[in-house]
């Protein structure tokens, strides 16, 4: 069986339950920017040496699936949604990941590729979370799926600094010289 399949030539495409929407139909573009997100994760996986990291990164590639999956569908019934326990591992994640760096104050991002490819993610993970809560105001949304996305800009956020942290080259915003 061919991935083309023509079926999108018009301009639509179907969804995980097989109704027919427009391509640039709002939940289509919340799923596609978590695509996004999936992609770019697998570049920055290539960039990264710590195994800890790349499997965390990994088992969130996992979950966007399902995520997803979640959008794609128009009602409930989509097999395997995020639960809570997906939202609270990632928390505790990145509640561990905070206090092994102890951060103090506003960090410049992208101090070697590594954390630079991790804030990409960050900014792709957040225009997502964009398209979602606009997704949300026609239609309701699991609780669940919107904390997993609200907290995946801060696992980017963390992730990236503790990359940085381990590099030795984690940099904090100066103060002006002289102001207006």
């Amino acid at each position: 069986m061919s991935i083309t399949t023509k079926g999108g030539d018009k301009g639509q495409t179907s969804l995980y339950t097989g109704e027919r929407v427009w391509k640039d139909d709002a939940r289509v573009e919340a799923y596609g920017s978590l695509d996004e997100l999936d992609a770019l994760i697998g570049e920055a996986k290539h960039h990264i040496d710590n195994n800890t990291i790349v499997e965390l990164l990994s088992g969130i590639q996992n979950n966007l699936y399902r995520v997803m999956g979640q959008l794609a569908t128009m009602d409930a019934s989509y097999p395997y949604p995020i639960c809570v326990k997906e939202v609270e591992q990632i928390t505790d994640t990145i509640h561990s990941y905070e206090a092994k760096l102890n951060l103090k104050g506003f960090v410049i991002p992208g101090s070697s590729i590594p954390s630079a490819k991790l804030d990409i993610c960050r900014t792709v993970a957040r225009r997502a979370e964009r398209r979602i809560i606009a997704l949300s105001h026609e239609t309701e949304l699991a609780a669940e799926l919107h904390g997993y996305v609200n907290r995946l800009s801060d696992l980017f956020f963390i992730l990236a600094r503790s990359v940085e942290n381990e590099l030795g080259v984690l940099t904090y915003k100066t103060k002006p010289i002289d102001g207006c």
